[in-house]
């Protein structure tokens, strides 16, 4: 069980449960703000919407994402955080965000009810190693003629590791710091600096105190270690599959041991 005093932001069942709240509208505008570069009217009326995307046929895998909602002028905006970047993120951010933009609109409809989608990606782990900012913005332009393409999808990341120490004097900063805080420390400090960031602290500690809010936490971390612990098993097991054709291939143990990461006894307990 779980016995820190507030519940971290950066968990996705968390994240959901705070920022899709009505309650909490004005820290989920405030953190928007803080991304986007939307027209302020633009934030006037923010409607949550179901998360779940719509099935393009008969079998299609329904898909989740953590926070999706409209602003005012129906400008579609998806929100989801990672824990762990996996090499297919990149191409299901863009299956979800081509799905965001052909659920809006039917087989005789106009391509001018097509509203803009926004997607803002939140990371753990770094998803663009080869640049240290933490905020990116991406679009469909063409960086040689200094000319967009269209401003139908733009695409935010987020990265947490990539977060400096000291900060850089903007309302992104205080927000990224309280998504990632991992210590009552880091939560306090945010608080001092940044009043509305410290409200929102409050109510991450009054959500944290919610049993039902623990028990949500504690099953999502409970499955993942169990994928976690199931993906090790699986490579493992596999590592054990190579090794058995090494062994019977004649290779001596010391390369297996350095191919395979196993031990001299698990690699020996094959040829018995």
């Amino acid at each position: 069980m779980d016995n820190r005093t507030f519940l971290p932001v950066k968990s996705d069942v968390i994240f959901r449960l705070f920022f899709a709240d009505e309650k909490n509208i004005e820290f989920l505008i405030s953190f928007l703000k803080s991304v986007l570069r939307l027209p302020e009217d633009d934030y006037h009326e923010i409607e949550i919407a179901d998360p779940h995307l719509l099935r393009e046929f008969k079998g299609d895998k329904l898909a989740v994402i953590d926070v999706k909602l409209y602003t005012k002028t129906r400008k579609v905006i998806h929100i989801e955080i990672q824990l762990k970047v996996t090499p297919e993120l990149e191409k299901r951010i863009i299956l979800y965000d081509a799905k965001l933009i052909t659920e809006q609109i039917g087989s005789g409809d106009d391509y001018d009810l097509i509203k803009k989608v926004v997607s803002i990606i939140i990371t753990d782990e770094n998803l663009i190693p080869c640049n240290p900012r933490y905020h990116h913005r991406f679009t469909f332009y063409d960086p040689e003629a200094g000319v967009e393409f269209s401003d139908i999808l733009e695409i935010h990341t987020l990265e947490l590791r990539k977060i400096p120490d000291g900060t850089d004097g903007t309302e992104l900063y205080d927000w990224a710091k309280f998504i990632a805080a991992e210590t009552e420390e880091e939560l306090t400090m945010i608080a001092e600096k940044n009043s509305q960031v410290g409200k929102a602290v409050v109510k991450l500690r009054e959500l944290s105190a919610d049993q039902r809010a623990r028990d949500l936490y504690e099953r999502r971390e409970k499955a993942r270690r169990d994928q976690v612990a199931s993906e090790r098993w699986a490579i493992k097991q596999r590592m054990f599959e190579v090794a058995q054709d090494m062994v019977a291939n004649g290779e001596p143990i010391e390369k297996i041991e350095r191919y395979t990461g196993l031990t001299c006894g698990e690699i020996e307990s094959l040829s018995v």
